[in-house]
């Protein structure tokens, strides 16, 4: 038919002969690999083959599986173990990281059997890490232990959770044999340094750069850089910690005891160290035991002070009618340690007895023990914690307040020593209380508040004083890497004003292509509450007046200002503590609310891909005001600043 064409049946032949030939090249391949096989040549190769197979198996395969079936054991035995520890349950602690120790023993024998892998090239550097890193746990387990085991004798002292060696006794000679007892303990903080540091040298001989920073290998370097900064942190905190720990018995009055001012600051009345020093009492520490052996109004101490100096600029411009420098404003400094030096020079002037060290306490302080021990009763005067609707506060406030500073006709000698006859009464409660009920809740209490700036110590003893600062508890401003953050502020003749007044600060960044930072800073005051009636003559107690707000912004050292608003005064810049300072003055009504603004760029640069690090240090004596920090429209964190805080902060690109 036309259209087709004809099938040619005979082209098949040509493709079964193809065939055949492929046949025969298969035929010969099979041929020469028969050959080779069964040549001494081939015998040995595929021994060598067989015994590779072999030794990956039985030689790398199935230790290699022994030792994650064991370290996969080992970690959730040490989780255990700090699982007790968080919740501080030592006794627990102390067996969970005995067993935790064991199995990692066994973890580094399995390890062990793998050695031949150190001579391998390539594989020996990811061995020599698995060995550094079994290592650096050993060490670190040893030190848990024996830290452990030194606490263990003093749970029910500390309140933690175990049985302490002093469970008999009264609360007083229980807490004095825990003294007494203390330095047979305190060597072993050499002990768990030394075990620390050599964890740190293991920790040190992983290169974390080894692994790549994608897939798995990214999760083992953010652990391999994890674990190198908490040795880092644990390494320096003990070496600074350890002078503390070794004169802690001498500190607390053992065996000679010792005499401590401590100071009351009003921190409703807000000055940079947490408040104004309204009352003093001297405490003397008899091993252990707290003794008052005096307290009074500061005014009455300072009215024993001659030659005064003139007053700094800052109380001349602000404080009215106050043209020489007193003890109870000498307290200018945000570094707490810089402003009692200020303090004791004009203490040297006075009669006030010689002393061993400064301790300074607010009222969130006294707050927070009565919160746990309860009503306090002082000269027929009961004083709660419960909110009095006449200052929306704890009813204590308000009736230190009201002895404090209400008129009264005639004269009321020592009105503010009541304040120190309620801490002498808080602590005979705490004494004649359990310890097993009582006695743990206070003592983290106190360390909590310690953490927030509510109690600062100031030690003449240079190691003990070493110590407070290797534990942020002396009140300092401390050096930063990257950016730095501090707002101090005083409350110049506002009455008690910083009861109502609540803060929230912005911060939001700008960095440009170049890496060049600016930095905008809002802080937001507001004050909801009616003012009080501070007409002397009528004598009412006057709480809520004008805020009259002295500022500083402790700023990177070489920060430069761009703009600022909202500031009654022209603002400042300076340097002071290592710092750049910016400087201003705002009020704040009743019912009324304030804004400043501050835009400066920071004197560094910030490199590509690399996160900024900012430390935000809180003033002592604030309640936790509101920060966010953004950048790019978007934001990083949001917080209420209780402590100080630092931060790695990553910029969106």
């Amino acid at each position: 038919m036309e259209g087709f064409e004809k099938i040619d049946l005979d082209t098949a032949q040509p493709v079964v002969e193809v065939k055949k030939g492929e046949a025969k090249q298969m035929a010969h391949k099979r041929n020469r690999f028969k050959k080779f096989t069964t040549s001494k040549k081939g015998k040995v190769l595929i021994s060598l083959i067989l015994i590779f197979l072999l030794f990956a198996i039985f030689g790398v395969a199935l230790p290699a599986r022994a030792v994650y079936k064991s370290a996969q054991k080992t970690m959730a035995q040490a989780k255990i173990a700090a699982d007790a520890l968080k919740k501080q349950n030592v006794e627990l602690a102390s067996v969970e990281l005995v067993k935790a120790k064991q199995n990692l023993e066994v973890t580094q024998k399995d390890l062990n059997r793998m050695g031949y892998l150190g001579y391998v090239p390539f594989a020996n550097a990811y061995y020599n890490d698995a060995v550094h890193l079994i290592s650096a746990g050993s060490y670190g387990l040893d030190a848990s232990i024996i830290m452990v085991n030194s606490v263990k004798p003093y749970a029910d002292v500390l309140g933690l959770k175990g049985q302490g060696s002093f469970v008999s006794g009264s609360a007083e000679n229980r807490v004095q044999t825990a003294v007494k007892t203390m330095g047979k303990i305190t060597p072993k903080i050499d002990e768990i340094a030394i075990k620390l540091s050599n964890a740190k040298k293991e920790v040190d001989n992983v290169d974390p750069n080894r692994y790549p920073s994608f897939l798995v290998g990214k999760k083992i370097r953010e652990n391999l850089d994890m674990a190198r900064s908490l040795t880092d942190q644990g390494v320096a905190f003990v070496d600074e910690a350890k002078p503390l720990i070794k004169v802690l018995p001498e500190i607390l009055g053992e065996p000679k005891e010792k005499k401590y001012l401590v100071l009351f600051q009003n921190d409703k009345e807000l000055r940079s160290t947490g408040g104004f020093i309204t009352a003093y009492s001297v405490f003397r520490f008899d091993r252990g035991i707290i003794h008052v052996d005096t307290s009074g109004d500061i005014y009455t101490l300072d009215a024993t002070v001659p030659n005064k100096p003139v007053a700094p600029k800052p109380i001349l411009k602000y404080l009215a009618n106050v043209p020489r420098l007193n003890l109870r404003d000498t307290n200018l400094s945000p570094d707490f340690v810089v402003s009692m030096e200020e303090f004791n020079k004009l203490y040297a002037k006075s009669p006030g007895p010689k002393v061993d060290g400064i301790i300074a306490v607010d009222t969130q302080a006294l707050v927070s023990a009565m919160n746990i021990l309860g009503d306090v009763q002082v000269n027929g005067t009961k004083f709660t914690t419960k909110i009095d609707p006449r200052c929306d506060c704890p009813q204590v406030i308000y009736m230190l307040e009201v002895f404090s500073d209400k008129p009264v006709q005639g004269t009321r000698e020592n009105r503010k020593g009541i304040i120190g006859e309620l801490m002498y009464a808080i602590m005979e409660k705490a004494f004649s209380s359990s310890p097993k009920l009582y006695w743990g809740p206070l003592f983290q209490e106190m360390l909590k508040q310690t953490a927030q700036k509510h109690i600062l110590f100031y030690s003449y003893n240079t190691d003990a004083q070493l110590g407070f600062e290797s534990l942020n508890a002396s009140g300092r401003i401390m050096r930063a890497e990257g950016d730095y953050f501090h707002i101090n502020e005083s409350n110049f003749g506002g009455a008690k004003s910083n009861m109502f007044v609540s803060e929230a600060v912005d911060q939001n960044y700008e960095v440009k292509s170049d890496g060049e930072i600016t930095k905008t800073v809002t802080i937001t005051y507001k004050n909801p509450y009616a003012p009080s009636d501070c007409n002397l003559e009528r004598g009412n107690l006057c709480l809520n007046a004008v805020l009259r707000n002295w500022f500083r912004i402790y700023v990177p050292k070489g920060s430069q200002l761009i703009s600022s608003l909202g500031s009654e005064a022209k603002v400042t810049s300076y340097d002071e503590l290592d710092k750049t300072v910016f400087e201003g003055f705002l009020t704040v009504r009743p019912r009324g609310s304030a804004k400043f603004t501050l835009t400066y760029k920071l004197p560094f640069k910030l490199e590509k891909t690399s996160p900024l690090p900012l430390l935000i240090q809180k003033q002592p004596g604030t309640a936790g005001f509101t920060y966010t920090i953004n950048a790019g429209g978007k934001s990083l964190e949001k917080f209420d600043l209780l402590t100080d805080k630092e931060f790695r902060l990553v910029f969106p690109r």
